[in-house]
């Protein structure tokens, strides 16, 4: 005899078996951009140069995808120590993006009524995360500049005790670059992990990459699809190897496809295309900057990311606007009051951005 439920249809049988605090949750979506600026999700909008494609060609075509991928990818961890100069004594973990990392990290220290801490606003996935493992979320909000309220972290650290804790350095949506002397006491104060996901590192004039050794509960996180090779969905973790040794036991066995682990190592033999595209990124970054505080009711905050936070009049009339122009940036108003008519911006090619601001000109003018 079958045990399924009599007299109910597939939504509530999908509602009476699946975890209440997953359905009320909205899955992760991305607007379509067929035909679009593309200017809403942090990507480098350069190609690769022609010489690092037929790198990437030549080590595609060579690939045997009939045979499961290196499980340790020990090549790619390789390619980027010496691109990133990532530590010989530290552990190296690698994950189908930095998702895939924070998913395992935080299912790592889901013990029952451990709690996940991270500043509000910060990255969407860290509380994602904190739900689909049942952990408790403390979200600490930003001071009125963005920056951390460093006494009310460290005030949340002593009360909750938190398994682990994520700082975004820089942080994303805001774009800022936290003071390092409070990112610092926070490390030291928590009784767990910290995690300093540094994932827009090459835009960044500071990093914890160097100092890692220095705390036994810090790892920082990273990824390469700010740096042109978003599509190839690879991230990595940095930590003492007695973390990445625990880690490992809860990542899926071939999580990075053998095709991820061919073009890793080909993009990375010599990385100087990424200096050089973070370097005209962050010069374009500087000049649309200045572009977009000129125009009216417009102010734009610093950062040290590919992207910048703009408050604008009107942010829901502008991002409508923006995409009936085939525009897409991203409307972060309704993500927390400190982003009130905020909209986030990835800085684009010259061409873009030239776009961007004519289409901003003629809607804050109302035509």
């Amino acid at each position: 005899m079958s045990d399924r439920p009599t007299g109910l249809d597939t939504a509530a049988i999908v509602a009476s078996l699946v975890r209440p605090e997953l359905c009320a949750l909205s899955a992760y979506t991305v607007a379509a951009a067929e035909g679009m600026i593309k200017l809403d999700a942090m990507e480098n909008p350069f190609p690769l140069p022609d010489a690092v494609r037929a790198r990437l060609d030549a080590a595609l075509a060579d690939v045997a995808v009939n045979r499961y991928p290196d499980i340790a990818a020990d090549r790619v961890k390789d390619a980027l120590s010496r691109a990133f100069g990532i530590p010989p004594a530290l552990g190296v973990m690698l994950g189908n993006g930095s998702d895939e990392l924070i998913q395992v990290i935080t299912s790592a220290l889901a013990r029952p009524g451990a709690a996940m801490l991270a500043p509000d606003p910060s990255f969407v996935m860290y509380r994602l995360n904190a739900i689909h493992a049942g952990m408790r979320f403390i979200a600490v909000p930003l001071a009125a500049d963005f920056g951390l309220d460093r006494a009310a972290m460290l005030a949340a650290i002593e009360r909750e005790r938190p398994a682990l804790t994520f700082l975004a350095y820089p942080n994303n949506p805001t774009g800022n670059l936290f003071a390092a002397d409070d990112v610092a006491a926070i490390i030291r104060a928590s009784p767990g992990l910290v995690v300093v996901d540094e994932a827009y590192a090459a835009f960044a004039d500071a990093s914890f990459l160097p100092r890692v050794a220095e705390f036994p509960n810090l790892l920082v996180l990273r990824t390469v699809s700010k740096v042109g090779m978003a599509g190839i969905r690879l991230g990595y973790a940095i930590a003492p190897p007695e973390w990445i040794a625990q880690l490992n036991k809860l990542r899926q066995p071939y999580n990075v496809n053998a095709l991820t682990q061919a073009a890793a190592v080909a993009l990375l033999a010599d990385p100087g295309w990424i200096d050089g595209q973070a370097e005209a990124i962050r010069s374009e970054r500087a000049r649309l900057a200045v572009a977009l505080a000129r125009l009216p009711g417009v102010s734009v905050f610093e950062t040290q990311t590919n992207f910048l936070l703009a408050r604008v009049p009107d942010a829901d009339r502008l991002y409508d606007g923006l995409k009936q122009r085939r525009i897409l940036v991203k409307n972060v108003h309704s993500w927390h009051p400190l982003l009130a008519n905020c909209l986030r911006i990835t800085v684009g090619t010259p061409r873009e951005n030239e776009a961007l601001l004519a289409a901003l000109t003629g809607l804050l003018a109302g035509s």
